[in-house]
């Protein structure tokens, strides 16, 4: 193992020899992705805004699709928030298309065709932070904008030994100053890609390729033997798990849908009425319960139907589903919006969340099933 050193600084000749080592294994090792062969600003938004949070296996086929479907500003801008919603579904974190939305709009509004290729412009629209700004100005337009996200903060904390908890202030102040020293002003984009490439697929979280890395030679990590324990993290929190019930509430063959509030999560979607079971309530209690506090039905004659796991960034959940019959009376917006009953060969034309996709596509297979008949 090599011998414990301290990494030396930030010199002109550090920073020449960093710069170059990297864009050569970029040029030689980056991945061939769909968003790499386009200079349309508005087309490597969409990538970069996808990106956030998502596996690039699922943005390479699902940025084509979002593509076709809005191939431009005007076209997105032109949209129903659902529809956008409803394009994006199955990418998580639906802010990001509801922002994608705002900011199309906010432009075409404005006269505009095309993205400004200026940072702070940039940055003044809807859903564009510090990230998102960077990336679009350098990738697209050549601007020289250092990016900093969890490839680059890893990458860079294991090179220069930084020691401070990644979360804090004053490392997050070191950590974009490195950046921007280290950022190559021909090839600005080039190289931020080349960094949170190497940290995606080389300076990996967990089993780094040290061996093949540009930056090993005087890798700060990499001389101290134990590169995973950078960048510094508080100690992790355990994930917490809800138990959720909801209703497939039927009347006359169709089923109630009701849409989220839009400044919750998953905001905008909609679902099978439910929500988070209460200590020492029953499952069918709960549903029951949330089904009245969300639309002011009563339900009747209960029947599980399926349960389905579903993880998020910082919680799990089980959603527990019944089929069950509708009480007297009309669906109210008390804790959601727009309730009311839909024909199951509709509820592909609705935006929903991942678990109760997932109950829609088996509730497909197996027909309607029992309780829509009540």
């Amino acid at each position: 193992m090599p011998a414990r050193r301290t990494a030396t600084p930030l010199d002109s000749a550090r920073v020449t020899r960093v710069r170059r080592r990297v864009l050569a294994w970029y040029d030689a090792h980056r991945r061939d992705l769909p968003w790499r062969h386009t200079t349309d600003s508005y087309a490597i938004w969409i990538s970069e805004v996808m990106l956030q949070q998502t596996r690039v296996e699922t943005v390479r086929e699902r940025w084509v699709t979002f593509l076709s479907e809005f191939p431009d500003l005007g076209t997105l801008a032109a949209a129903s928030e659902q529809r956008v919603l409803r394009a994006w579904e199955g990418l998580g974190y639906y802010r990001r298309a509801r922002f994608l939305h705002r900011a199309a709009q906010s432009l075409v509004a404005a006269g505009a065709s095309t993205l400004p290729d200026d940072v702070e412009a940039l940055r003044a629209l809807p859903g564009f932070g510090d990230y998102t700004a960077a990336a679009v100005a350098s990738i697209a337009f050549g601007r020289r904008a250092a990016v900093v996200d969890g490839n680059v903060v890893r990458v860079l904390a294991r090179y220069l030994g930084e020691r401070g908890l990644h979360t804090q202030a004053a490392t997050k102040r070191r950590i974009q100053a490195a950046a921007d020293a280290l950022l190559a002003p021909r090839r600005p984009g080039d190289w931020n890609q080349a960094v949170m490439e190497l940290g995606a697929t080389c300076c990996t979280p967990r089993t780094p390729e040290c061996p093949t890395c540009p930056l090993r030679h005087d890798c700060v990590a990499w001389a101290e033997g134990d590169p995973t324990r950078y960048p510094h993290r508080a100690a992790r929190k355990a994930t917490p798990h809800y138990d959720i019930a909801a209703g497939l509430v039927w009347r006359r063959g169709r089923v109630l849908i009701a849409r989220r509030k839009a400044d919750g999560l998953l905001g905008g979607l909609w679902e099978f009425p439910g929500g988070k079971r209460r200590a020492g309530e029953s499952l069918e209690a709960a549903m029951r319960r949330e089904v009245h506090e969300e639309t002011g039905l009563k339900v009747r004659s209960a029947e599980p139907f399926m349960s389905i796991d579903q993880a998020y960034t910082h919680f799990r959940i089980t959603m527990h589903l019944f089929h069950c019959t509708a009480g007297a009376g009309m669906p109210r917006a008390l804790a959601c919006e727009e309730p009311h009953f839909v024909a199951p060969e509709d509820l592909d034309a609705y935006p929903f969340p991942r678990a109760n996709r997932k109950a829609i596509d088996v509730l497909r297979t197996q027909g309607r099933g029992a309780g829509s008949a009540r």
